[in-house]
């Protein structure tokens, strides 16, 4: 199966809900993605999606300094993101709730036989 269409508006909802909490950099979020089960997800994975959601303007990117180096890119939600991220959530609460229901009906049909 391929599950990258899938992934990537997730994604984009996780994104956003991370840089919701606070304001962050690529590197953070990944490592954020990763510790929560997105194994997979790597910088080169997240930086385009950076790139879309901040051409959606969804998101605004700041540079600062950073302790470690060059300066990092640091991400924030705008009024746009923070709306977009709340219609998300409801969507995929419905589509979650939508697709339990399917799955635990099949089961039931399933072992009823």
């Amino acid at each position: 199966m391929d599950k990258s269409q899938l992934m990537k508006g997730i994604l984009e909802g996780c994104i956003l809900k991370i840089i919701e909490q606070r304001e962050t950099y690529g590197y953070e979020i990944v490592t954020n993605l990763q510790e929560n089960g997105f194994a997979d997800v790597r910088e080169g994975t997240l930086y385009p999606l950076l790139l879309r959601l901040e051409k959606k303007e969804l998101i605004t990117a700041t540079y600062k300094p950073s302790p470690l180096g060059p300066s990092r890119k640091y991400y924030t939600l705008t009024p746009q993101g923070t709306a977009y991220l709340q219609e998300f959530q409801t969507e995929f609460q419905e589509i979650c709730t939508s697709v339990k229901r399917i799955f635990k009906e099949g089961d039931y049909e399933s072992t009823a036989q």
